[in-house]
């Protein structure tokens, strides 16, 4: 069974939060970001970077496709898949290549990619819930170990 928690979101501040929190503990891996749209993906991605000393805006690459970041000596890709068409369309944007010179990589609706994507390390499903969100995170990695907010 995959290790599973679930954060409850009141505020935006909350998923800031959360983002630093995961920063904090994960500086490698591969991070599929699930939700609706508005449903808080950026703004989490944000709050892992400036957990990481990034101070420059954190927009959603949903045109640029793929925004490198390089901090602290790690290679980091925020990437949405939200535009593509379909699954092949990785190959001929070079992704899985970019990918592997990285250490972290942040995919925003991962669901697009289909089976072309590896399998992720760390799963998180945003959601709605009543008037805030929740956030479900899926551990699949037996090295990364749930925390507390």
């Amino acid at each position: 069974m995959t290790p599973e928690q679930t954060f409850h979101l009141a505020t935006v501040d909350d998923t800031l939060a959360l983002g630093k929190s995961l920063a904090t503990k994960i500086k490698a891996g591969l991070i599929f970001l699930y939700g609706d749209l508005g449903a808080g993906k950026t703004t989490l991605v944000r709050g892992w970077l400036r957990a990481l000393g990034y101070v420059g805006p954190v927009a959603s690459p949903t045109y640029t496709l793929i925004e490198p970041y390089e901090l602290q000596g790690i290679n980091i890709l925020h990437i949405d898949l939200y535009r593509l068409a379909k699954p092949s369309e990785i190959e001929y944007i070079g992704l899985l290549e970019q990918m592997e010179l990285s250490h972290l990589q942040l995919i925003e609706w991962p669901e697009h990619g289909g089976d072309l994507l590896p399998a992720p390390d760390l799963a998180i499903h945003l959601q709605a819930e009543e008037e805030a969100r929740a956030a479900i995170v899926r551990y699949f990695n037996g090295e990364l170990q749930p925390f507390s907010q």
